[in-house]
């Protein structure tokens, strides 16, 4: 389960080069989408980045908890606010397990 975080990190940076390099509209809106999710000024850096990093484990993207680890370590979070909103995607993940579970069951009664 050992990853080597800067590694994914240093490579992940490459790739989304690669990847603006071959489609520009697509790799600059997204850019754009990211920074207008801080424009408001609404949440400081280290909550947007808490934020982020539990629903990055919640999408199950490598690339964006190597991304989103790292800025909440820069933005100042704690290794204990880290783990707190980890909880937070622990327990989500959770309730929807248990809220798809009863839309399954309601897909076999129905069936």
């Amino acid at each position: 389960m050992d990853m080597n975080w800067p590694d994914t990190l240093s490579s992940l940076v490459k790739r989304v080069g690669v990847f603006a390099k071959a489609n520009p509209p697509v790799a600059s809106a997204f850019h754009k989408l990211e920074t207008a999710s801080r424009e408001t000024g609404v949440l400081d850096a280290k909550t947007h980045e808490l934020i982020s990093l539990a629903v990055a484990v919640t999408t199950r993207c490598d690339g964006c908890i190597a991304a989103h680890a790292g800025a909440a370590r820069k933005a100042g979070a704690s290794k204990e606010e880290v783990a707190a909103a980890l909880g937070t995607a622990i327990a989500l993940n959770a309730g929807a397990a248990y809220v798809y579970s009863s839309r399954a069951l309601d897909a076999y009664e129905a069936l």
